[in-house]
């Protein structure tokens, strides 16, 4: 039998279209109604610029996308932007993968915190990777809110000290 690790790398603007697909899916898993989904196509659709020019990372197994994450910078803060994995390949580490990497990432960008707006069904998943939920953020649809979770990122002389 032929053991499959998993590897990340940077995306590319070829990998757009599947990473969009593995939004849309994740997103979908939760069993989100159509009108919700048509209202966030645009939030989870990833652009070819965004993939080859934004700070977007993705997981494979094999020669198979099978998920994501994208950041956005504002000085020492970044945001998470998004974090999906496939369906079929949720429960199996690989969000867990991804985030280490994200977190990694900021660190090696001089990065202090990381700031996520939580879809509802995975705050539980960033608060067992060591987030804290901090307070709420307005979504779309207007009434809809998200958790808002920080993660402090230590820098490597943080602990030095």
């Amino acid at each position: 039998m032929m053991v499959v690790t998993a590897h990340i790398r940077r995306a590319r603007a070829g990998d757009a279209a599947a990473l969009t697909e593995i939004a849309h899916a994740a997103k979908r898993h939760w069993g989100y109604p159509d009108e919700l989904m048509r209202l966030w196509t645009a939030d989870l659709t990833v652009t070819a610029e965004l993939a080859s020019a934004g700070i977007v990372f993705c997981i494979e197994e094999g020669r198979r996308v099978r998920g994501f994450y994208t950041l956005s910078r504002a000085g020492e803060v970044f945001e998470l932007e998004h974090l999906f994995v496939e369906p079929p390949a949720m429960g199996c580490g690989l969000g867990a993968m991804l985030f280490e990497h994200a977190v990694t990432t900021v660190r090696s960008m001089n990065g202090a915190l990381l700031r996520i707006a939580s879809d509802p069904h995975a705050e539980d998943f960033y608060r067992r990777m060591g987030a804290q939920r901090v307070g709420e953020v307005a979504s779309t649809p207007r009434g809809r809110s998200l958790p808002l979770l920080f993660f402090e990122v230590a820098q490597p002389d943080d602990s030095a000290a």
